[in-house]
């Protein structure tokens, strides 16, 4: 489905799971933000723009059929505008209080934090936003981590060597060079790595990888 009038009920159609009124309300702020930044910051395309509730919340909101039930700390690499860290620090506070969850972004360029922390700060959200390289950062062992058209998945593998232990799972929004990048990676990592086709663009794909065993 891509059209420019996708709205919020298309957005709870497609994701398929009960958001509340207040985090629809938060992701309309979200939105409000979004609009206001980019005007003086290139956060996002400025073709999505008119498409921002499916190009972007939709895009991250699909990473929630992929965590683990048990999964508690969450790190983004790339984080950008907050895409999909901030979204699914929304949807994820609508199922437990935030305070069960330890989310992090990490993103270098200091602009783009400073909007994430506005958005943090508007809709009430408990993520630690760093401003940082990820390469520069202390190693945060995660349960999840995320990143979204950042980097190829041998340079994702590089930079993620320090945040993984066996029991991490890696969910990348990619787009069309996903399985050409997969096939780059050759047979010596020893992982799982699954491609699961996006629910927000019928060209990119979510690359899942578990049990990390050797990289």
């Amino acid at each position: 489905m891509a059209h420019e009038t996708f709205t919020k009920e298309d957005f709870l159609e497609e994701f398929g799971k009960d958001v509340s009124r207040e985090t629809l309300d938060k992701l309309a702020i979200y939105e409000a933000l979004l609009r206001k930044w980019q005007k003086t910051i290139n956060l996002v395309g400025a073709s999505t723009l008119n498409n921002i509730w499916q190009r972007h919340f939709l895009d991250s909101a699909q990473l929630l059929n992929f965590f683990p039930k048990k999964a508690v700390r969450f790190v983004d690499f790339g984080s950008g505008g907050g895409f999909p860290v901030l979204v699914y620090a929304l949807l994820l506070a609508d199922k437990k209080p935030q305070k069960a969850y330890e989310i992090h972004a990490i993103e270098s360029d200091a602009r783009k934090t400073a909007f994430m922390r506005e958005v943090v700060r508007s809709c009430q959200l408990d993520v630690r936003v760093h401003t940082s390289r990820i390469e520069q950062i202390a190693a945060i062992r995660a349960d999840v981590i995320t990143a979204r058209a950042l980097a190829p998945l041998d340079t994702l593998l590089t930079y993620m060597r320090p945040f993984t232990t066996n029991d991490t799972t890696c969910l990348f929004l990619k787009g069309q060079t996903a399985e050409e990048e997969i096939a780059k990676l050759g047979r010596k990592r020893q992982m799982d790595i699954t491609l699961h086709p996006s629910i927000s663009d019928t060209s990119g794909h979510i690359v899942e990888i578990k049990n990390i065993r050797e990289f």
